[in-house]
């Protein structure tokens, strides 16, 4: 899975469940969109499993300095990405998933934390791909 699959799953797994809570089900299974609800969880929990070394690589790849910060960073990443996922499997792990569930998932620290992480490391490869991208004045 690449980096950008990897985010687009998570991102798209979220918007999902913002919708999936307001609709005040007792049950996926009582929803027409509980199968979908199920496999975007999944598609996120497969995404959120070796997150940090994905973003390692891009790290490595572009060859950003200081190397150390952006470890740093990743280390945090991977600390809420783990902690998403505990909460993401004990979601799933349900016999039935209601939207209040998903309501309070969605309102997690965690979950706020890594989405927070993921827009903020994006913001910082898109604009150092961007320094590298631009041509340099001079001969």
């Amino acid at each position: 899975m690449t980096l950008a699959e990897r985010c687009g799953a998570i991102e798209e797994c979220y918007e999902f469940l913002l919708g999936y809570a307001a609709q005040g089900l007792t049950t996926d299974t009582d929803s027409t969109h509980g199968g979908q609800l199920r496999t975007l969880l999944a598609q996120a929990e497969a995404a959120l499993i070796g997150l940090r070394d994905a973003y390692l690589a891009a790290v490595a790849t572009a060859r950003l300095e200081p190397a150390d910060r952006y470890h740093a960073f990743l280390d945090v990443l991977d600390r809420d990405a783990r902690d998403t996922l505990a909460a993401l499997q004990l979601v799933l792990a349900q016999p039935g998933i209601s939207s209040q569930l998903i309501d309070n998932f969605n309102a997690s620290i965690h979950v706020r934390a890594l989405l927070t992480d993921l827009f903020l490391i994006d913001e910082v490869l898109k604009a150092r791909a961007a320094e590298t991208a631009a041509p340099t004045n001079g001969g």
